[in-house]
C-alpha cells in the first residue's frame, strides 16, 4: 500500500512544482522596423541583458522572467495592438516605445487593461504631464529636463545668440521647442525662426526647405528637434549645405545610434543631451553601472547607449519592486515604486510619486571629432560630457506640473 500512496503523492506535487517555475511574462513593444529601428535594437538588447541577469540570480519571487517582444514600428495603433497581445498572454507589465505619441497611446491602452506601462524613448512633457496617469511611468527624461541642462550650458558659454528651430510637428517636437525657447530666452519668433516637419509623410523637399530657411535666417544656432532617420537625413543635408561650419548645431536628444548612422564626420561638434552614456558609471562611481557596460561589451562588442540603459533599468527596477513588495499585483507594485530612491547605473534616481517621472541627473554632451572617435578601442566613444544637472534641479516642480494639469491634480 505504501508504494501506490507514494506515487499518488508525487503526482499531486508535480503540478505544484510546474506552477512554481512558470515564467512571469513581461512585454516589450519596440520598433524593429521604420524610422527608429536602431533605437529599437538597443532597447531589446538592454531588456534581454536584464532578464538574463535576473534569471541567473533566481528570478522574481522564485520564478524566471520571460521577455515577449512585439514590433511597434513606432506607430501608436500598432503599439496599442501589441499591448492587447501582451494582455492575452498574461502580461502585467509592458514597456518600450520610441516616440511620445506611441508611449501615450500604449500607456492608455495598458491602463484600460490593468497593465503597468513604462515609457522609454518618450521625451514630451505631456507623457508624465497632461497625459500622465497612474499606470504609466517614464524612465527617460522629459523635454523640460533636457532644455534645463542645455539652457544653462548655452547661457554660460554661448550667450546672446539667435536661434533657428527645425522641429517635428508632433507632441514631443512642440514640447521640446517650447521648453528650449524658454530655457534659452529665444521665444521671439521674429528673431528666432522655425520650420515644422510633418510628423508623417515628410519628404526630402521638406527637410531641404527648412534648412534653406535656416541658412537665410543669419542665426547663430540651429536647433534640430528630430529623432531617428528624420534626424539623420537632416543632419547630413545640413553638412552638405555647409551649415555646420557657420552655425552651432543643437540636437536636444542625442543617441549613440544617430552618431553611428549619420557618421562622426557629419556629427562632430553637435551639442545635445543624454540621460546616460557608457562613460557615466565611471564619472558617477557606479560599480553596477560599470558591470552593465562590461557585460554589454562582452555580448555585443560595442558600447551600450542610453536606450539600452533605459530598458535595462526598467526591467531591473520593476523586478526589484515586485521582489520588495512580494506581489505581482499592480497597485502593490505602484506603491513600492512611488518615491523609491535607488542607485543602479549612475548616481541616485527616484520614481517620483506625483507624476511617475524618473528624476535623475541629465548631461549636456558634445560629439567628439572623428579623429578622437577612431582612436578609441571600439571606435564608438562618441560623447564628451560638457555639463551636468541634478535631477531635482532639472525636473519640473509640483507647482509646474499642477499648472500643466489644470483641474486634474492627481494621477488617475
Amino acid at each position: 500500500m505504501e508504494r501506490p500512496l507514494l506515487v499518488c503523492c508525487l503526482l499531486a506535487i508535480l503540478p505544484l512544482a510546474a506552477q512554481a517555475v512558470e515564467p512571469i511574462p513581461i512585454g516589450l513593444t519596440y520598433p524593429r522596423t521604420g524610422n527608429y529601428k536602431a533605437e529599437g535594437l538597443e532597447l531589446n538588447r538592454g531588456a534581454l541583458l536584464a532578464v538574463d541577469q535576473i534569471n541567473s540570480g533566481g528570478g522574481v519571487l522564485g520564478r524566471p522572467l520571460e521577455l515577449l517582444g512585439e514590433n511597434s514600428a513606432a506607430r501608436e495603433i500598432t503599439a496599442q495592438q501589441n499591448i492587447e497581445k501582451f494582455a492575452q498572454r498574461g502580461v502585467t507589465m509592458a514597456f518600450g516605445g520610441a516616440t511620445s505619441d506611441e508611449a501615450i497611446a500604449a500607456g492608455k491602452r495598458a491602463h484600460e487593461l490593468g497593465m503597468l506601462y513604462f515609457a522609454t524613448l518618450s521625451y514630451a512633457n505631456d507623457v508624465t504631464g497632461s497625459q500622465g496617469q497612474r499606470y504609466l511611468f517614464r524612465e527617460s527624461n522629459s523635454a523640460w529636463m533636457s532644455a534645463k541642462v542645455l539652457g544653462e550650458y548655452l547661457a554660460w558659454h554661448m550667450p546672446h545668440r539667435r536661434y533657428y528651430y527645425i522641429m517635428l510637428d508632433d507632441t514631443w517636437g512642440r514640447s521640446m521647442e517650447s521648453a528650449l525657447r524658454t530655457a534659452t530666452n529665444s521665444q521671439d519668433r521674429a528673431s528666432n525662426g522655425y520650420s515644422a516637419i510633418p510628423a508623417k509623410g515628410a519628404r526630402h523637399a521638406d527637410y531641404l526647405k527648412a534648412l534653406q530657411k535656416a541658412a537665410a535666417s543669419e542665426s547663430d544656432m540651429l536647433v534640430i528637434v528630430l529623432l531617428g532617420d528624420d534626424l539623420m537625413r537632416t543632419i547630413r543635408l545640413a553638412s552638405n549645405l555647409g551649415l555646420s561650419k557657420k552655425m552651432q548645431i543643437i540636437v536636444p536628444n542625442l543617441s549613440k545610434s544617430i552618431v553611428r548612422e549619420a557618421g562622426p564626420t557629419v556629427m562632430a561638434g553637435v551639442i545635445g543631451t543624454e540621460a546616460w552614456t557608457w562613460r557615466v558609471p565611471e564619472q558617477e562611481k557606479s560599480p553596477e553601472g560599470q558591470a552593465f557596460v562590461d557585460a554589454f561589451i562582452a555580448q555585443h562588442h560595442e558600447y551600450p547607449g542610453s536606450a539600452a540603459a533605459s530598458a535595462y533599468s526598467i526591467v531591473r527596477q520593476w523586478a526589484d519592486a515586485v521582489q520588495r513588495s512580494g506581489s505581482l499585483d499592480n497597485e502593490t507594485v505602484i506603491a513600492a515604486l512611488e518615491n523609491h530612491r535607488y542607485q543602479l547605473l549612475k548616481d541616485e534616481q527616484q520614481w517620483r510619486a506625483f507624476d511617475h517621472q524618473n528624476v535623475q541627473t541629465i548631461y549636456a554632451v558634445k560629439v567628439k571629432s572623428r579623429d578622437e572617435i577612431v582612436r578609441s578601442p571600439l571606435k564608438q566613444d562618441y560623447f564628451d560630457i560638457i555639463h551636468r544637472m541634478d535631477g531635482e534641479a532639472a525636473a519640473p516642480s509640483l507647482d509646474d506640473w499642477q499648472q500643466e494639469r489644470g483641474d486634474n491634480l492627481t494621477l488617475q
